[in-house]
């Protein structure tokens, strides 16, 4: 580790509950390690998507482990409102500006409204920044929607992929569909992904009516909830049952062979 390295704060990404938008919560003790939860609790200094979802969960750890500054003290700095829109996966947003804190010796924490932050959320520009300002950077452990639902899947664990968001338009939708099943049964590829919940209902007709009936659908709704419902199985068997999606709970779809 450089001097620079050894003088500057840790960043850490903080992982959140998958509960963000739900009607109910889970019980934070139950799905974030202790350990997680006491260095949150102890970081002064954060970089976030939203300031109030990210004050809502605090609150929540300090019902746990105390917070070292009251939620008003906090530093808390949001990622622009592009980022929100674009995405910050390509490299063309410069967020060393937001790491002024760790570069003054601050340990500060980055976070995304539910899993973990830069993965299928905001923030991978903010771990670049930090690597390219010699700011150490320590994942903690916590719930990765994605991880867990393709280890419910029955899918491929070996060989897979997060693609994002399929398109909204019914047309781009299909073709979009067809293109990913066929890369799925060609290489034995998982495909993961993901639709605004609104459109979990659309998004699974879709997926029914146009994929082969030997490919095999899994969806992963309200992970690490009481009403947690994970389905799997191929397409011809999906359309003899009573499986849906609600419009309103996050859910993770996977398809392979």
């Amino acid at each position: 580790m450089t001097s620079a390295a050894q003088r500057n704060g840790i960043l850490y990404l903080v992982p959140a509950p998958l509960d963000f938008g739900c009607a109910e919560q889970s019980a934070l003790d139950q799905v974030m390690p202790d350990g997680t939860m006491r260095i949150a609790a102890a970081l002064g200094h954060w970089v976030c998507e939203n300031a109030k979802s990210t004050r809502a969960y605090l609150k929540r750890v300090d019902a746990i482990h105390p917070l070292t500054a009251s939620l008003q003290d906090l530093h808390l700095q949001e990622l622009p409102r592009q980022v929100h829109k674009r995405g910050d996966h390509h490299g063309q947003f410069d967020a060393r500006y937001l790491l002024q804190p760790a570069l003054q010796g601050n340990n500060m924490g980055l976070v995304s409204e539910a899993g973990m932050p830069a993965v299928a959320d905001p923030g991978s520009s903010v771990v670049r920044a930090a690597h390219d300002l010699e700011i150490p950077v320590v994942p903690l452990v916590g719930p990765v929607s994605l991880l867990l639902a393709l280890a419910v899947s029955g899918l491929n664990g070996q060989n897979f992929a997060f693609v994002g968001y399929v398109p909204s338009t019914a047309s781009e939708r299909v073709k979009r569909i067809q293109e990913l099943e066929s890369l799925a049964l060609k290489t034995g590829q998982t495909q993961l992904f993901i639709e605004t919940p609104y459109r979990n209902s659309a998004l699974l007709q879709s997926l029914l009516q146009t994929l082969q009936h030997n490919t095999r659908l899994a969806t992963s709704s309200g992970l690490t909830l009481a009403h947690a419902a994970c389905h799997s199985d191929l397409i011809r068997n999906w359309k003899r049952k009573t499986w849906a999606l609600d419009n309103s709970t996050p859910t993770v779809f996977a398809i392979g062979r």
